[in-house]
C-alpha cells in the first residue's frame, strides 16, 4: 500500500512562499492566476495489509510529525 499525503497552509495563515509564486506568475504574464498556496507532497510506502490500521497510523503521523496542525491542514489517501 501507499499513502499519498498533501500538506498545505491553513487559509487563515499567511503564505509568503505562495505569495511570491503568485507575484512571479503575474509578472510573467499569467494575470488570471489567483491565490497560490505552496505545500508539501509525500508518498509513504506501507508494508501492512490492514487499510484501517494504515489510515489510523498515517493520520496520527500527519498530526504529530509530518505537519504542524496549528498552521497546516493535511489530507491523504491510501492506495493499493
Amino acid at each position: 500500500m501507499k499513502a499519498k499525503i498533501i500538506i498545505t497552509p491553513k487559509k487563515a495563515v499567511l503564505d509568503p512562499q505562495g505569495k511570491t509564486v503568485q507575484n512571479a506568475l503575474a509578472h510573467m504574464g499569467y494575470a488570471e492566476v489567483g491565490a497560490v498556496h505552496v505545500g508539501k507532497y509525500l508518498e509513504i510506502e506501507l508494508t501492512g495489509t490492514d487499510r484501517e490500521l494504515a489510515r489510523k497510523q498515517v493520520d496520527e503521523a500527519c498530526h504529530k510529525i509530518l505537519s504542524n496542525p496549528v498552521i497546516e491542514d493535511y489530507r491523504f489517501e491510501i492506495e493499493g
